[in-house]
């Protein structure tokens, strides 16, 4: 079941949502808002697997609205303007849709966010592949490919074997955690590794690629329990 929530200043289109979500049976619309800053704290407290956002919206731009999320969630985007397409997409939104909403277009995104999230969650490559949305793409990485990743401010770097990089909006959060935990470690606020890449165990450092990474004073009980 998908859990989702919906953000839109105007009440009617926050109806015909709800409306359009109770006709299908593979989400559910947890809550609605028309202010920014309780939806917000909402997705703060509770885990929420998609949003339906407005763009144009009297405090904040939807797009900016979603950029300053930390959480990793997948996004619809509603809007009456056709304009906005490139930039949400740029965010790697799942869907776009333009009001007036027509419920087998509303289906379709739904149906799509779905079988991304089965193919993120659970395939039997969940184990040996890293999906990941970039680039209006679905990459689907193995995990052997992987050499460390990166933070970069409210995006994340994959650094790969054949040293091609994949730059996606998330968290280091957010990815670890579609990691599997044997497999690669959290050494620092800005670095993962791959446990199977590493070169050289240092005190301070790992050497990784023939490059040194430092070794955070928080991830230290965990860069001893991985080596």
């Amino acid at each position: 079941m998908i859990k989702a929530i919906a953000i839109d200043d105007e009440p009617l289109a926050l109806q015909i949502l709800e409306a359009f979500c109770e006709r299908i049976e593979t989400i559910s619309l947890l809550k609605t808002f028309t202010s920014q800053s309780e939806a917000q704290r909402y997705i703060n407290k509770f885990e929420v697997d998609l949003l339906f956002l407005d763009i144009q919206m009297p405090r904040q731009n939807g797009i900016d609205l979603y950029k300053s999320l930390k959480q990793e969630t997948k996004v619809i985007f509603t809007t009456a303007y056709s304009e906005y397409a490139v930039e949400g997409f740029n965010v790697s939104a799942s869907d776009y849709i333009l009001k007036p909403i027509a419920f087998d277009r509303f289906e379709e995104a739904v149906a799509k966010v779905q079988r991304e999230l089965a193919l993120e969650q659970n395939t039997p490559q969940a184990n040996t592949h890293l999906t990941i949305r970039a680039d209006y793409k679905l990459y689907n990485i193995p995990l052997e490919d992987i050499l460390f990743i990166e933070a970069m401010d409210d995006y994340i770097k994959i650094n790969r074997v054949d040293k091609s990089t994949v730059v996606a909006r998330a968290t280091m959060k957010g990815i670890l955690k579609k990691l599997p935990s044997t497999g690669f470690t959290r050494i620092h606020k800005s670095f993962i590794v791959n446990n199977a890449k590493v070169e050289a165990v240092q005190t301070a450092s790992i050497e990784l690629a023939g490059k040194e990474f430092p070794i955070g004073s928080t991830y230290k009980d965990q860069v001893n329990k991985s080596f």
